[in-house]
């Protein structure tokens, strides 16, 4: 039974990676800045809740040792969520102390949550093609995308010391089932979702996502766009590109709702599949 460290625990995404970990065997060290430490937390993970600040490397060492490798999802999850010098700051330093405490301890693999924001979102400025893909990058636009910048750096040259395959999971905007009830109030305006094109994931499918950079064999430092299947939206995507977007360019014809943010490297990298879709929510 292996061990893995998973950061962030108490978050959306957390939670989800450390249940989807536990029913397929794994053992799990939890750990957050927020949430009720030790045993309180078991109603909502399923294990133990390790309180540690990871912008001191000691607690991240601390938190690694004795496991076999770690799911790091603890950063400030999104722009505006904190003043951007802190979100820079904080993102920064809590990447690179789990990067290099995983070095130090010796870890098999380290897999860790990137972001779509890293590819050009908002997408103020359109897109230079679409589907957007690993290769349109980088273009950070807020001191939040800047952070997953660094930290994709940050993890390549670490990777590269140490010898530890990284997985960076470049996850779309997560959705929880709940989550789906908001959606038929995006679809008489094309426009409100423009910002990541019409993009999402199931926190189940990032849960998979997690699961399957720990589990494939992988090389180096890569990173892969983690989406849904489809758009958020009931029209077509051809229809909505050609509404919003209609000077950028398509390398490839859309078929149907498929996605706008290309997951064929994480099918070819992990086997990636999306099981879930807010189509199947919505009844």
């Amino acid at each position: 039974m292996e061990t893995i460290t998973v950061t962030g625990a108490f978050g959306k995404a957390g939670r989800a990676v450390v249940g989807d970990l536990l029913e397929h065997g794994y053992r799990v060290v939890a750990t957050d800045l927020a949430g009720p430490p030790g045993h309180e937390a078991l109603g909502t993970l399923g294990t133990e809740l390790v309180v540690a600040d990871l912008t001191d490397y000691g607690a991240a060492v601390e938190v690694l040792a004795g496991s076999d490798a770690v799911v790091h999802l603890g950063n400030i999850p999104a722009p505006g969520r904190a003043p951007a010098p802190d979100t820079l700051a904080v993102n920064t330093a809590v990447n690179g102390n789990v990067f290099l405490a995983a070095a130090r301890v010796g870890l098999r693999k380290v897999v860790w949550a990137s972001s779509e924001t890293t590819l050009g979102l908002p997408f103020d400025v359109p897109p230079r093609y679409a589907p957007v893909d690993e290769a349109h990058f980088p273009v950070p636009t807020s001191t939040y995308a800047l952070s997953k910048v660094l930290g994709e750096q940050t993890a390549h040259h670490v990777s590269q010391w140490s010898g530890i395959p990284f997985v960076g999971l470049r996850l779309s905007n997560i959705h929880r089932p709940q989550d789906y009830a908001a959606v038929p109030g995006y679809q008489d305006d094309a426009r409100l979702r423009r910002w990541n094109l019409w993009g999402y994931v199931d926190v189940r499918d990032v849960a998979q996502a997690a699961r399957l950079g720990l589990e494939q064999e992988t090389t180096g430092s890569q990173n892969v766009i983690i989406a849904a299947a489809d758009t958020i939206m009931a029209r077509p995507s051809a229809e909505l590109m050609a509404e919003v977007f209609p000077g950028v360019p398509l390398t490839k014809e859309l078929v149907g709702n498929e996605t706008l943010l290309a997951i064929d490297g994480a099918r070819a990298l992990l086997g990636y599949a999306p099981e879930h879709s807010w189509r199947d929510e919505a009844g």
